[in-house]
């Protein structure tokens, strides 16, 4: 038997189990897999929003995400660089540290 926790379960911990639930079943079961968007794209446009609303602590997984969905480094950084001018210099520094820590696949 595996041991294995959802991802919601996982960033949520047991006190939050319906938010966990919801994560799990709508977010990433729903939303995630409607077909009217690649997950590439998806990834993309997640990534772009939360740079712009300064949610940076959700930044690493959906940059990691990203990349797992087939968006490039390269497309990543020309991403936060183009929204630098739109979302603010810091929040494009942010970002960046953020890409940057994320060791490049071999």
């Amino acid at each position: 038997m595996t041991n294995l926790l959802s991802y919601g379960r996982q960033a949520m911990g047991d006190e939050a189990v319906k938010l966990a639930q919801l994560t799990d079943d709508v977010v990433f079961g729903d939303v995630w897999e409607r077909p009217e968007l690649s997950k590439r794209d998806r990834s993309l446009i997640t990534v772009a929003a939360l740079l712009a609303l300064y949610r940076h602590e959700q930044l690493p997984g959906h940059l990691e995400r990203a990349l797992v969905n087939g968006v490039t480094r390269e497309e990543l950084i020309e991403t936060i660089t183009h929204l630098a001018f739109y979302a603010g210099w810091p929040a494009a520094h942010s970002a960046i540290q953020r890409l940057n820590a994320i060791p490049p696949a071999n």
